[in-house]
């Protein structure tokens, strides 16, 4: 697959690395890259991976622009919020480079697409934000004999590493037992640094194109941990586990092995926004919980109540009503969620409900007629 004058010219620049030179670059062009989620790791990968000149890239995201990607997901503007973000992605990538040939997969990846999916490209790079999608990705990977570069953030700090390559460990070799429901917190909750995804974003599109190219080291058998906070950088080695390998291989992928939900949690009631009106409609008494942090807005008028950050609810559960209604709601459902599961399960608590949806939930039905208090409480 040869490259064109307008290609040549295009990536001169990388072409006199001796490393890469004319037939470097068409490795490059023949390359085939499926990106899994167009989020904050997404985007800086998928735009240098473009930008280099892989040949065709596979974008697969079910869920739209939001405003609240807009500070990390550079990728983006904001006349694309409400737009699946795989569309967005290959929208914007079409006009980075025109030389690509740009896959958009506006769906979930799941145990039933994912291994037949990842069979028609080279490599897969991991953009996710779940523990489930990543052990999904993994053994996907490993059941379609494909390497993949597994990347994380967390507020200041961020991980990158390579499984499945030429025989090395995978993610469950490093990995081997998730975490349990709810001990882990996304960006949604404890924040990012917004310049954090794009430095382990581009962390491992280099190493995508280090396996395409065949040159320097990967991170293949290591865990590369950052600190931007304090500049360091730490090398962990990773250990090939060939029974957990053997198991791996063993195993079908069906959905009874992904049900690993860090941002859900069992036997926890909710209530639709619907229901809460009608609720307030008959002036049934009711305690309001906001489980979010102090600075969060908007504050709802019809919604007010204790603000008792999610953090705190082991130390301030004392001011929760055990006798009437109590409603617990965070900005989309899932930190209070977490905090009804929390008091149910380790105080007793019986007469909680989480609102689903949270606060977005009640914009979007409210609409412009919703009363917003501007100010802080």
């Amino acid at each position: 697959m040869s490259l064109t004058k307008e290609e040549k010219n295009r990536y001169s620049r990388q072409i006199q690395l001796n490393e890469i030179g004319v037939d470097g670059q068409e490795k490059l062009k023949k390359a085939k890259v499926l990106v899994i989620g167009a989020g904050g790791l997404g985007c800086p990968v998928l735009q240098y991976l473009a930008a280099a000149g892989i040949g065709a890239i596979g974008v697969i995201d079910f869920d739209l622009v939001e405003e609240s990607n807009l500070h990390r997901q550079i990728l983006f503007n904001s006349s694309l919020i409400g737009i699946n973000k795989a569309i967005a992605a290959k929208e914007q990538l079409e006009k980075l480079n025109p030389f690509v040939t740009i896959t958009a997969y506006p769906k979930k990846l799941d145990y039933q697409n994912a291994v037949s999916l990842f069979k028609d490209y080279d490599l897969i790079i991991d953009g996710t934000d779940n523990f489930a999608t990543r052990y999904l990705v993994n053994d996907a990977s490993l059941l379609a004999g494909k390497p993949f570069v597994y990347g994380a953030i967390h507020r200041f700090e961020g991980q990158v590493a390579v499984f499945n390559y030429k025989n090395g460990p995978t993610y469950r070799c490093l990995f081997p037992t998730p975490p349990k429901a709810n001990t882990i917190p996304n960006c949604s909750e404890s924040g990012v640094l917004g310049v954090l995804p794009g430095i382990i974003g581009t962390y491992q599109a280099n190493e995508a194109l280090k396996m395409i190219l065949g040159i320097g080291e990967t991170l293949s058998g290591k865990l590369m941990l950052i600190n931007t906070q304090n500049n360091s950088t730490t090398l962990i080695k990773v250990d090939r586990i060939d029974a957990a390998i053997k198991k791996q291989l063993a195993m079908s992928i069906s959905p009874d092995n992904y049900i690993i939900d860090c941002e859900t949690t069992a036997s926890v009631r909710e209530i639709t926004v619907e229901e809460l009106k009608e609720k307030l409609a008959s002036n049934e008494a009711i305690q309001f919980i906001d489980v979010r942090e102090l600075n969060e807005l908007p504050q709802i008028a019809e919604l007010s109540g204790l603000k008792i950050p999610s953090k705190q609810i082991s130390d301030s559960y004392a001011k929760i009503s055990k006798n009437k209604t109590v409603v617990i709601y965070c900005q989309t459902g899932k930190r209070s969620k977490r905090a009804v599961s929390f008091l149910q399960e380790e105080l007793d608590f019986n007469t909680l409900w989480n609102l689903q949806g949270g606060i977005e939930s009640w914009l979007n039905s409210e609409s412009n007629k919703v009363n917003l208090i501007k100010e802080t409480i």
